[in-house]
């Protein structure tokens, strides 16, 4: 009996000692036919690295996605999950639902590589993302439509914009196109007009819950934005279009411009890339410090999650120098890892040109700064106010009495 027991011990001693090696479950959010390549090719170069792990990888449009992972979370989970960071990771590492991943920075070095993106990793003095890369946010538009509506540049100020909005509607072009039904296209423009006409310190006043919607500077926001509506410089029923249906207007030369991350361009129909420009979004306040938003998308291993040793293997291969920076060339973004090469893409270069010359400060997006409930409930305030800006005073006391709900401040 005491042999068949230590034949059982070191069975399983040796059973411990396998690497835990078998197969992972990867859900991955992906936005165009380019970023799915580049995730199934990585897998590929991966498995062929590692051959006694196999990856069962799941890939679901953006927008199902996040109306999906709180259930994986919270029930049977994937084993490595692709998501964004700053608040969006704070709200589920809070609730337990992360694995903390401060040893593997530390092992793989990410302390360095990665110093940039620590923070945005960050809950609580430990770290429970690997961040996969970084992009700006502006306006994209048509070369060939802004030379036939007569406008020679691209607008740096925020009257020079809406005069090119102008020439844009009386030539029969759709100024600006927005897929308002994803309530996070919407976001952006606040973003924006927030950051240009208050500045980078209260619009952290505001995501932190410590600023009212009631305040005149908020109002102030909405009426800028307003302008844009009454002029009807926005594609007819913009609520009715997602991002994926709104986009090919711009491709297709049917609307003008695009407020939007770079993220979209690695899609871009070669036969529109040399046809679309992108610049920052205009100054609104000239005293006002120039700042932008800077989103970061990165990956993260569940709380739940099975097999959580070949997840951190799977982890520690995507996060090199390599393959960070193709991931970076094939999304039309900036890579996370300093040591990886920056793209070649234009916009994605211009995109750090905004970036590093942004003095008033950066942000990581509406929903990304803020708590997950109350920007749930501003953004469904901005597709009222897109429907009927008339109710700006009602939708205004909507979210300041959910802010004081939510926050529970007086």
């Amino acid at each position: 009996m005491p042999k068949l027991r230590l034949l059982s011990v070191t069975a399983a001693l040796l059973l411990s000692g396998i690497a835990h090696a078998g197969d992972i479950s990867v859900n991955l959010a992906f936005k165009g036919a380019n970023q799915r390549a580049f995730w199934e090719t990585t897998i590929a170069a991966f498995q062929k690295a590692n051959p006694d792990v196999k990856v069962k990888a799941a890939f679901i449009e953006e927008e199902a996605y996040k109306v999906q992972l709180p259930g994986w979370l919270t029930s049977e989970a994937p084993d490595v999950i692709k998501w964004h960071e700053g608040e969006r990771i704070r709200y589920y590492a809070q609730r337990g639902l992360l694995e903390d991943l401060s040893t593997d920075w530390q092992k793989n070095g990410w302390d360095k590589s990665y110093a940039a993106l620590a923070e945005a990793s960050s809950f609580n003095g430990k770290k429970y993302s690997l961040p996969t890369d970084y992009f700006s946010w502006g306006m994209f538009y048509r070369k060939d439509l802004f030379a036939k509506a007569g406008i020679k540049g691209e607008p740096a100020t925020w009257e020079e914009f809406l005069e090119a909005c102008k020439k844009l509607k009386a030539a029969g072009i759709a100024p600006i196109t927005v897929g308002g039904r994803d309530s996070w296209t919407l976001a952006v423009w606040f973003d924006y007009l927030n950051l240009r006409i208050n500045g980078h310190a209260f619009h952290m006043q505001l995501m932190n819950g410590e600023a009212a919607y009631t305040d005149a500077r908020v109002k102030k926001v909405y009426q800028a934005w307003q302008t844009l509506i009454d002029n009807k410089y926005f594609i007819e029923a913009p609520l009715s279009y997602s991002l994926d249906s709104a986009q090919p207007l711009m491709t297709q030369g049917k609307a003008a411009m695009m407020l939007m991350g770079t993220f979209i361009s690695g899609g871009l129909p070669e036969a529109a890339r040399a046809q679309t420009g992108y610049f920052r979004f205009p100054v609104v306040d000239p005293k006002v410090a120039l700042a932008e938003d800077g989103s970061t998308d990165c990956l993260n291993i569940p709380a739940r999650a099975k097999n959580k040793p070949d997840a951190r293997r799977f982890l520690a291969f995507v996060s090199s120098a390599e393959v960070n920076a193709r991931l970076a060339q094939t999304f039309g973004s900036l890579p996370a890892n300093n040591q990886a090469a920056i793209p070649e893409d234009p916009y994605a270069k211009a995109g750090l040109a905004i970036l590093t010359n942004s003095p008033g400060g950066i942000a990581q997006f509406y929903d990304r700064d803020m708590n997950k409930e109350m920007a749930d409930e501003g953004m469904k305030g901005m597709q009222r106010f897109m429907s009927d800006p008339a109710k700006l005073d009602d939708i205004l006391a909507r979210m300041e009495a959910a802010r004081k709900r939510i926050y529970r401040k007086s």
